[in-house]
This record gives structure tokens, sequence and C-alpha cells, in this order.
């Protein structure tokens, strides 16, 4: 007889609480899960990727939008309430196509309204050639966590702009995303419906023989706590990504200045600031400065608040937006 699978209805829109729970659910628990949930707008980085790299800072603290790392692979995307997210935990088996595997029920889901989409690529589901869903996977012990975006109506302008670094040339030791062309589901519909509407459709097609399954308050009180320790933390969100090297140019009132330096565990290193500008102290003395610091606008600013004297007319927040351009 097949293992019992149970759905579950997401409770949250917090990205930090909904990754957690889909690690609370792979590796404390030991059932079979179906699980639809949506995030607040949000930048997901692939488990393999430099924060520094993917994100463009700048933008996502202007417009509220959190960073947070998965334990998937992959690139990163952009999450919003016009998204779908779902989660598949399942056994592993090496013996089949995982992806195609986990993907069939989006793909026969949106067959039912009159979308026709395929599974492409290494882990994308595409209609008419374009992406309207990326997915990634872990696998802890002998399970699968499976999940994946669903694009209905995301403002694709926003989605650019979150993951697209102005003004970097980047050379980096992480996995870099695939900036493929992408589109809406409600483009595609052959009647117009609403996010919720979809939603509500995929969680009834995808549940199909499931049974109910609700968090409890001893879950949701765990669930919390990795939060509090990994998915809401600067140490796991940023600091966890692989050395990037990256080059920041900007043109000031003062001068051109040019900044070269990596981004290793969270924390700038092999600062060189060059450009045009005047100096009253050596510049070296600004590169020391930085190096060692944390990767926040925050401790930069902080760190460089004497700049006047090394890059003369700067301001600290002038120059520290250079690393977050």
């Amino acid at each position: 007889m097949e293992e019992k699978i149970y759905f579950i209805n997401g409770i949250s829109n917090d990205p930090c609480f909904n990754l957690a729970s889909e690690e609370f659910l792979l590796k404390s628990r030991g059932e079979r899960f179906i699980y639809v949930w949506q995030n607040a707008p949000s930048v997901i980085v692939g488990v393999n990727q430099n924060t520094a790299e993917e994100v463009n800072f700048a933008y996502t603290d202007a417009n509220g939008i959190k960073v947070v790392r998965r334990q998937t692979g992959g690139g990163a995307v952009y999450h919003d309430l016009n998204n779908v997210c779902y989660t598949i935990i399942d056994s592993f088996s090496a013996d089949r196509d995982n992806y195609r595997y986990f993907t069939e029920g989006v793909i026969g889901y949106l067959a039912t309204l009159g979308v026709t989409a395929e599974f492409s690529g290494r882990n994308d589901i595409s209609v008419c050639g374009k992406k309207i869903s990326g997915n990634a996977q872990c696998v802890y012990k002998n399970r699968i966590m499976h999940h994946g975006t669903i694009l209905f109506n995301t403002d694709k302008e926003v989605l650019e702009n979150a993951l697209k670094p102005h003004k970097f040339k980047i050379e980096s030791k992480g996995v870099k995303s695939n900036r493929a062309r992408v589109t809406n589901v409600l483009e595609h519909l052959p009647s117009p419906m609403s996010v919720g509407e979809f939603m509500q459709g995929l969680s009834q097609y995808l549940k199909s023989g499931a049974e109910e399954f609700f968090f409890t308050s001893d879950m949701i009180e765990n669930i919390n706590g990795l939060v509090k320790s990994k998915y809401s933390t600067f140490e796991w969100n940023v600091g966890s990504s692989p050395k990037a090297e990256i080059v920041a140019e900007k043109r000031f009132d003062f001068g051109t200045v040019k900044a070269s330096f990596n981004v290793s565990g969270g924390r700038l290193c092999d600062v060189s600031i060059t450009g045009d500008f005047f100096s009253i102290d050596e510049i070296s003395g600004l590169n020391r400065m930085l190096n060692g610091i944390l990767y926040s606008k925050q401790h930069v600013e902080e760190a460089i608040a004497s700049v006047g004297r090394f890059i003369v007319g700067a301001t600290p927040k002038e120059i520290s937006e250079l690393f977050f351009a």
C-alpha cells in the first residue's frame, strides 16, 4: 500500500518562516507532504550563490524586499504575492527523473486551465518557450524536497531590478543565476482569474487523495526557532556566500571612484579604491578600514566615517553605496 500523503496550506507570507518550515518538514518529520504557500516580496538565493553577486541591495533595501537564502541549489528568484510556491517532500528515488516527476502536477493543473506547459531545460516549466516556473531540490538522508515558484502575475520590472546588480563586473566562484526569459501564467489563460483563484485551484488539484495537515503550536515554535537561528540571520543569508570578485565604478562631482573588492564569508576583503579624486591621506588607509568589515551598509558607513580625508568631498553614504550599487 502506498504511503499516505499530507497536504498543507501555507499560514504565513514571511519567506524566513516558509523556508524554515520546509526544512522542519524535511528533517524533523517522516511523512510525505504537498505544501502550497506564498512569500511577500523577497529575493530567494540559492544555497551555492554569492548574495552580493545576485542581489541589487540598493533596490531591495529601498523597497523593503527581504533577501533570504534557501537550502537548495540553483539561481536567485524573486517572489511576491502574485507568485505561488509549492513544495513536495517524498522518498528519494534514483530510478526516476525527479525534476520531471515532481513538476507533472503543476503541468497537469495548467492543462485544466487551457495552458499548454512543458518541462524544459534542467529544472523549468515553460509556456510558449518562456519560463513560468523554476524548481530546485535537495536530498536529506532518504528523503527529497522539491520546490518551485510559479509566476502568475508578477511585476517583471521589479523582478529584474531586484535580481540585477547594476554596474557590476563580476567573476565569482558561486553559481550565477540564469536570467531566462520569463512569462506570467495570466498572460496565457483563455479566461482571466485572480492569483487567489489560481492558488486555490492548484491546491485542489495537487491535494487530490491527500489528507489535510496542520502545524501545531509546538511545530510553529520549532520553525520559529529555525527562523531565529538561521533564516533571519546575516550569517546564513549573506555570510555563507562563496567568494565573489566585484568591480564597481561611479562618477561623482568630486571625481570618479572605482572600487575593486571581494566578498568572502560575508565580509569585504581585497579592497582597492582608485580614481581621479583628491586625497589628504593615502588611499591605502581607506582600503585597510574596509577590509574585514561585514558586508552591510551600516557597517561600511560606520567604518569609513573619516572618508573625506581619503576622498576629498565624499561622504560615508556616497562611498558605501558604491559597494551596494
